[in-house]
C-alpha cells in the first residue's frame, strides 16, 4: 500500500502528480488554513504531511498522529515545527533550503531601494494627484550606491544579498553566529563586525537570521537607538526578530529614517500603526514569491516527503536522530 499523506495548503498540479505516483494524497486545494484541531483530525491516520509555515506542528499535534513519520515544510525556516517533539517521536522533519535564496535576496533589495527612494509613499502621492511639477528639493530620498550595507546573518540568503552589493559599490559589514570562511569574505568583499559596530556604521541594516528564542526581538528599542538617524532597516526574514512596537516608535520619532518590511509579528495581523506611516515599505511576506521559486519549493518539499516515507534519508533532513529512532 502507498503511504497516506496530507498536503495542508494549495500546491501546483505537477507537485500533486508527483506525490500521487508514490502516495495516497489528500490535498487542501481550497487553501483554507486548518485550525489546530482540524489539522490533528486530518493527520490522525496519515503517514506524512507536506505543510506550510502557517501550520504549527508541535507535541500536542504529534500525540494525536501515531502513524506520522515525516513532516515536509514548504519553507526554509521551520520555527512552526517543534523539532524536539518530532525527534522524540521519530518523526523526520525537512525544509527547502537553496531554491529560494536568490528570489529572497532580490526582495530584500527591492525593500532597500523602495525605502531609500520612498517608492510606495510617492506612488500613492502620484495616484492621489499630488504631483504638480518638478522642484529641486521635492521628495528627496537617499543613495544606496557607495553606502554601507550591514547584514545580520551570512547564510545562503545573506551571501546572495551581499553579492548584489558589488553592483552598487557598497561597503559590506556582516554579523553572524560565527565568522564565515576567509575565501567567502574575500569573494563578497565583506568585513565581519560586532553587533553594535554594525548597527552604528551601517546605512542599511538587513536582517536575514532564522527566528528562534535567541533571535526574538534581536532588534528592539536599544538596538534602533544605536543606528544612524539616516539609516534604513530591512526585515526580510521572520516576524519576531524585530520588536514591531519599538520599530513603530522609532519610525515616528525619527530615530531611524525608514524601514522595508516583508514580515511582521503576529502576521497577517500586523500592527495597524504601520499603515499610518509613510516611511515604511510594507510587503505581505513574499520573499520567495516568484512562480519559478514557489514551484521549486513545493517540488523540493514533495521529494523530501517521498524520500522519508520510502525509507531513504531525505536530502534536507533537519533532525537526523529521528531517522535513527524510526529505524
Amino acid at each position: 500500500m502507498k503511504p497516506s499523506i496530507l498536503v495542508t495548503r494549495e500546491v501546483f498540479d505537477e507537485t500533486l502528480e508527483f506525490l500521487g505516483l508514490h502516495c495516497e494524497v489528500e490535498s487542501n486545494q481550497r487553501d483554507i488554513p486548518f485550525t489546530a484541531d482540524a489539522l490533528a483530525q486530518k493527520l490522525a491516520e496519515k503517514d506524512g504531511v507536506m505543510c506550510a509555515l502557517t501550520d504549527r506542528v508541535d507535541a500536542k499535534l504529534i500525540e494525536h498522529c501515531p502513524r506520522l513519520k515525516a513532516v515536509a515544510n514548504i519553507a526554509v525556516g521551520y520555527n512552526n515545527i517543534d523539532l524536539g517533539a518530532c525527534t522524540a517521536r521519530g518523526v523526520m522533519a525537512t525544509n527547502t533550503p537553496g531554491v529560494l535564496d536568490d528570489s529572497t535576496a532580490d526582495l530584500a533589495w527591492a525593500l532597500m531601494l523602495g525605502a531609500a527612494r520612498r517608492l510606495t509613499e510617492l506612488e500613492h502621492r502620484v495616484r492621489a494627484g499630488e504631483w504638480k511639477g518638478w522642484r529641486l528639493k521635492q521628495w528627496l530620498g537617499v543613495d544606496v550606491h557607495h553606502a554601507t550595507l550591514g547584514i545580520f546573518g551570512m547564510g545562503r540568503i545573506g551571501q546572495a544579498i551581499a553579492r548584489r552589493a558589488a553592483g552598487f559599490d557598497m561597503r559590506v559589514l556582516y554579523h553572524n553566529r560565527k565568522r564565515v570562511a576567509p575565501d567567502i569574505e574575500h569573494r563578497l568583499n565583506a568585513q565581519y563586525a560586532g553587533k553594535e559596530e554594525l548597527l552604528k556604521e551601517a546605512d542599511f541594516v538587513v536582517l536575514q537570521v532564522p527566528y528562534s528564542p535567541e533571535t526574538h526581538h534581536m532588534i528592539g528599542a536599544a538596538e534602533l537607538k544605536l543606528m544612524k538617524p539616516t539609516a534604513i532597516l530591512v526585515n526580510s526574514t521572520r516576524g519576531g526578530v524585530v520588536d514591531d512596537i519599538a520599530l513603530i516608535a522609532a519610525l515616528k520619532q525619527g530615530v531611524i529614517r525608514a524601514a522595508g518590511l516583508d514580515v511582521f509579528e503576529n502576521e497577517p495581523n500586523l500592527s495597524a500603526e504601520f499603515l499610518n506611516l509613510v516611511n515604511v515599505v510594507l510587503m505581505p511576506h513574499i520573499g520567495s514569491s516568484t512562480e519559478a521559486t514557489r514551484r521549486a519549493m513545493a517540488m523540493t518539499a514533495a521529494k523530501n516527503l517521498v524520500s522519508a516515507l520510502s525509507g531513504v534519508s531525505p536530502p534536507n533532513l533537519l533532525n537526523p536522530d529521528a531517522r535513527s529512532l524510526r529505524a
